[in-house]
């Protein structure tokens, strides 16, 4: 629907970017080129399958290469619309886009539904409209590539951080499916995912083996979000306490910083969740059940046949390691090698999660240009 151009950086001046990041420095060892970058607003469907738009970041090397390889990176759970990698400046979003363009490949980043310039609320973990938003920013950026006189080559290397994990999985599958006449899957690196999100994430959050603040967001997503699309509660009330009942669906719109949900959501999941919001969690049944299978069916629905490598880091106090275990043994049980490679005790802004996104990043575009 548009193209906009936002920057154009040296290589040097990505250099500047990524070493000087608040929260830690980002490895700049592959950075060889300078790059662009845009804001592409494009047509998509919402999870009804109905016509919508999102909006994404696409990146592009500033080489000689005509014929681009193409990397799809999606995002780790963003809160707030304005805080994805098209609409804001800050390097956390910015750095992978950043670290795969430099490195001569062309960087393809979705902002999902709802979140950047896209309409409504986000359809949190639901992995159906991410791999279509996906899909369909690849398409989007293949039309602006080829009007620029280049070409997206039809083998996609995916990887994703977070949520952005079961993702890049979810895309993965729609690739070797044969979703799109052009693209195909080449490789797919996924970063720090929860791909079972009933049997071991869950049980984690319950327990209090993952960050407390986290665990109280994830928990209210889990609610709120699911509920958007599959029959979970009929009143928030059901589920979370007061005052919360009254707040939190709203706080969860996309409209808020995430800053303002930190704020108006408590610090423990007893303070949030009713004896009935707790079981409904830890024994899902109905809608949940429903949606959970989809969201955890990334590892365990398919047979990969392009390499795949799971990436963690150790003791992640978010994405609890045994996540990356259960895809590794999903994934062998259906004759898959798929590596899971450890990235040590990383840390950004003092969370190893997110430091798995900076040491996965070094990691996967390492891995990525030795494919070829």
């Amino acid at each position: 629907m548009s193209v906009e151009h936002l920057r154009t950086l040296t290589a040097r001046e990505v250099v500047a970017e990524l070493a000087g990041d608040e929260g830690g420095a980002w490895d700049t060892g592959a950075v060889r080129y300078g790059l662009d970058t845009f804001r592409i607003v494009y047509r998509t469907v919402d999870p009804d399958g109905r016509p919508t738009r999102a909006s994404g970041l696409l990146a592009l090397p500033r080489s000689d290469e005509r014929r681009l390889r193409t990397v799809s990176f999606t995002h780790g759970t963003e809160l707030f619309k304005g805080d994805v990698a098209s609409v804001s400046a800050d390097v956390w979003g910015q750095a992978p886009t950043l670290t795969y363009a430099s490195a001569g490949f062309a960087a393809v980043l979705p902002d999902y539904l709802g979140l950047g310039l896209g309409p409504g609320p986000h359809p949190w973990m639901d992995v159906p409209s991410e791999t279509t938003a996906a899909l369909d920013m690849l398409r989007a950026s293949r039309t602006a590539v080829t009007a620029r006189g280049r070409e997206l080559r039809r083998e996609v290397l995916v990887t994703g951080f977070s949520q952005g994990a079961s993702a890049a999985l979810g895309l993965a599958r729609s690739l070797q499916e044969g979703a799109d006449g052009w693209f195909r899957l080449r490789a797919v690196a996924p970063v720090s995912g929860a791909y079972a999100f009933r049997d071991v994430e869950l049980p984690a959050l319950l327990a209090g083996r993952t960050d407390p603040k986290a665990s109280v967001i994830y928990a209210a997503l889990v609610l709120v979000a699911f509920n958007r699309l599959h029959p979970v509660y009929d009143t928030p009330a059901q589920v979370f306490r007061a005052p919360y009942d009254r707040t939190i669906e709203g706080l969860l719109d996309g409209t808020h910083t995430g800053q303002e949900v930190v704020a108006g959501t408590p610090d423990s999941l007893d303070g949030l969740l009713t004896r009935r919001g707790r079981e409904m969690l830890a024994h899902p049944t109905g809608g949940l059940a429903a949606a959970l299978r989809i969201t955890d069916g990334v590892c365990t629905d398919w047979t990969p046949k392009a390499p795949v490598r799971l990436y963690y880091a150790d003791g992640d106090e978010q994405a609890v390691n045994a996540n990356t275990a259960r895809c590794h043994a999903a994934l062998r049980a259906h004759g898959v090698d798929a590596p899971a490679v450890g990235l040590g005790t990383p840390g950004y802004g003092g969370s190893r999660h997110l430091g798995s996104q900076q040491a996965g990043t070094a990691a996967v575009v390492r891995w990525f240009g030795t494919l070829g």
